[in-house]
């Protein structure tokens, strides 16, 4: 599987990026998986529904699953967060996976960038930072995309990862 990051500060537009980005890649007939880091606490379950119940009981994992998808809830109790490495090697087999977060990630990565979050640029202290996207010209050293130039985006990261003749 190859891998390619999606990072950048809060608001910097990086979850639009990566639902244009699987959209347009999947249209192209690349497979597509994606993972995405959260700061903050998360449930992906409601209070009353059973798999809730199971899980707050104390099971260790809860598979919900129907005719439409399914999900695999893994509580890590009191263990610590598991490394990007060890959550990429439960993913199915796939093209390409497209990775929203791990800013630190030995993986190559385009930044997403808004001027108006004020925030300063990740890129110029990161090697892994292969170019970036934003809404405003900067003066850079790596290639620049217009946030919203989805195409040329993808057209970059494919071309990094050798999926660009699939």
């Amino acid at each position: 599987m190859k891998l390619f990051g999606i990072v950048g500060y809060k608001n910097a537009g990086k979850t639009g990026l990566m639902e244009r980005l699987v959209a347009e890649v999947t249209d192209r007939g690349i497979s597509v998986s994606t993972l995405k880091h959260a700061h903050h606490s998360f449930d992906v379950d409601h209070p009353g529904k059973d798999s809730y119940r199971h899980r707050t009981a104390g099971a260790q994992q809860v598979l919900l699953a129907s005719n439409t998808r399914w999900a695999l809830m893994s509580e890590l109790r009191s263990e610590k967060e598991p490394p990007l490495e060890d959550l990429l090697a439960r993913l199915d087999p796939v093209d390409l996976v497209l990775i929203e977060g791990y800013k630190t990630g030995p993986h190559p990565k385009i930044e997403a960038h808004r001027a108006e979050t004020g925030h300063p640029l990740l890129a110029p202290n990161d090697t892994m930072i292969r170019a970036v996207a934003s809404d405003t010209k900067l003066d850079i050293d790596q290639p620049q995309f217009d946030l919203n130039n989805t195409k040329a985006i993808a057209d970059f990261i494919l071309a990094e990862v050798n999926l660009s003749d699939v």
